[in-house]
């Protein structure tokens, strides 16, 4: 497959339309995309058990969309074969009391993976260039008056940048994914959870509320992507009105970024092996 028509890595003009939500590549079926999706599943385990082993570097997955999107499925779906022990989910909801009394890098930092670990942020600090900047929350976050000036996002675009370079020169390798769908698709999700019993749990009314500034998002969105993508970190906008598709292509860019680390597993020094053969002299003889 190729992902580099989904990848942004700020080397050239982009615009969000120029990705149609509706896309599927090459792949004609889902049973086609199944398929795929399930050899790239394995590949995928086979690589985190060097990654774990290894020892070295960590990897953060970012997942941002709009309602409906399928941030959910994504995690449930592609990551369904990571190892547990070697793997944390992140979701990133309105900030709390305590989270609110510190600078809003801080509840993302302290969730960071740790070397030989996956992180998962579903949504992550990038809410504070959407959600925040929508609805106008920042006066909510006890910033001293007189720094937040007109220049507060510009700020805030550089400091992301910073924060993400910092994170790639101490090893933590980073994936950013934007669920690029249209909003005809979330029309339809949002009737087919009122619609179907079985879903009617999922339905917020808070959904419908934040559809009314979808105009807003895609313009916020836009320039995040733009402003944030970077050789070392980029974004991967991925269309996501067929869900089958948008999951082949993540995994497509989880191994792929996997593959780029050239991992393996250990190798013993020669008294490392001199004891191993030690042991195993001592438990062939009992």
């Amino acid at each position: 497959m190729n992902i580099s028509e989904f990848t942004i890595d700020g080397k050239s003009k982009f615009h969000l339309s120029d990705i149609k939500t509706d896309s599927a590549g090459t792949i004609r079926t889902k049973q086609e995309a199944e398929k795929v999706l399930l050899k790239n599943i394995l590949k995928i385990q086979e690589l985190q058990g060097k990654f774990y082993a290894q020892d070295k570097y960590s990897v953060l997955i970012i997942i941002q969309a709009m309602d409906t999107a399928g941030k959910d499925g994504v995690i449930k779906h592609v990551m369904t074969g990571l190892n547990p022990q070697g793997t944390e989910v992140h979701s990133f909801k309105q900030p709390s009391a305590e989270e609110l009394n510190h600078d809003y890098l801080w509840r993302a930092q302290k969730n960071l993976p740790q070397r030989g670990q996956f992180g998962i942020f579903n949504r992550s600090y990038y809410e504070e260039l959407l959600v925040v900047r929508v609805h106008d929350l920042i006066k909510t976050e006890k910033i001293p008056d007189e720094l937040v000036t007109a220049d507060i996002w510009k700020q805030r675009f550089r400091q992301i940048k910073d924060f993400e370079k910092y994170l790639y020169e101490n090893g933590t390798i980073i994936t950013k994914i934007f669920l690029h769908i249209s909003k005809d698709e979330q029309k339809k999700r949002l009737l087919d959870r009122i619609n179907d019993k079985s879903k009617n749990w999922k339905f917020s009314e808070a959904d419908i509320k934040e559809r009314g500034y979808w105009d807003q998002y895609q313009k916020y969105y836009e320039e995040v992507i733009r402003k944030t993508s970077t050789g070392k970190a980029p974004w991967y906008v991925v269309p996501a009105d067929k869900k089958w598709f948008a999951r082949l292509v993540i995994s497509e860019v989880l191994v792929r970024t996997l593959e780029s680390l050239k991992l393996k597993f250990p190798s013993l020094s020669r008294d490392e092996l001199k004891q191993l053969e030690e042991s195993k002299q001592k438990l062939m003889g009992e």
